[in-house]
């Protein structure tokens, strides 16, 4: 797979450079689109809150001293040796979501769609306003910003869309567990960590549910009851994260498993 890395935080910070209105909004469309409107020639940055107030600028400026963009720059090349028997070309970059005080955003609804709904298409199903595939790496306006974070956003974002390409979209939540463990484990993500106790009431909890399809049984076990209370959802009993906490926990233990097996 073939991966190039394009920096778009500070022009993401430029934006937010501008007054508050109309022409804020206008030059965001036409920093996305071509000329004529047809083609959408950065469509990651679609995911911003165009209008996003002060704290998304100054998070902006926090990454931008990290150097988050060289950063994330260095992992996409880490990446693209590890998937280099996989076909395809695609640009890779970071964009930071509103989830703090972007009205329209929810941060666990959010979750779902960028985990389960955004995967690759191959070239012929690209739509028309398309014309290069595009892995977005989300930062999230309500983290501090960090190393870790930003190796983790491109990682996985990187990871997912490949485990898509090779095994295609995850239906049920047991396919969607399988699919994040495999994805947090190659990118190295150190988290979230459960103890011993809540990965065998997790489990317990969540095993009824595995074949199960919906958007809503999803969100309320892998991200936990205080997620799935932001949504009016049912609370489970489940901690922050802790479907997503078993994932990664099982994907570790089938990994040092294969690992033994090999020696």
């Amino acid at each position: 797979m073939n991966l190039e890395y394009v920096p778009l935080l500070q022009l993401q910070r430029d934006l937010h450079a501008l007054p508050r209105d109309r022409a804020r909004f206008r030059q965001y469309l036409q920093t996305i689109f071509s000329e004529d409107g047809t083609i959408a020639e950065l469509p990651s940055l679609i995911a911003m809150n165009p209008m996003g107030k002060e704290h998304v600028a100054e998070r902006l400026d926090d990454y931008l001293a990290l150097d988050a963009d060289g950063i994330a720059a260095r992992a996409t090349t880490e990446a693209a040796a590890r998937l280099a028997e996989l076909p395809g070309n695609c640009k890779v970059t970071l964009v930071i979501v509103d989830d703090l005080k972007g009205g329209w955003t929810n941060r666990y609804a959010e979750e779902f769609t960028w985990r389960f709904q955004s995967g690759p298409a191959d070239p012929p199903a690209l739509p028309r306003w398309l014309k290069q595939q595009w892995i977005t790496g989300i930062l999230w306006s309500s983290e501090a910003a960090s190393e870790r974070v930003v190796r983790e956003a491109t990682l996985t974002a990187i990871y997912r869309s490949a485990y898509v390409q090779q095994h295609g979209p995850a239906r049920t939540l047991r396919e969607r567990m399988d699919q994040e463990g495999h994805v947090m484990t190659m990118a190295g993500c150190a988290g979230p960590v459960p103890d011993d106790e809540d990965i065998a009431y997790t489990r317990e909890v969540i095993e009824p549910c595995l074949d199960d399809q919906d958007k809503r049984t999803t969100i309320e076990c892998l991200f936990g009851d205080a997620a799935g209370g932001t949504l009016g959802f049912t609370p489970r009993g489940l901690s922050p994260w802790a479907g997503l906490a078993l994932a990664l926990y099982d994907a570790r233990n089938e990994l040092t498993v294969e690992s033994i097996h090999d020696r």
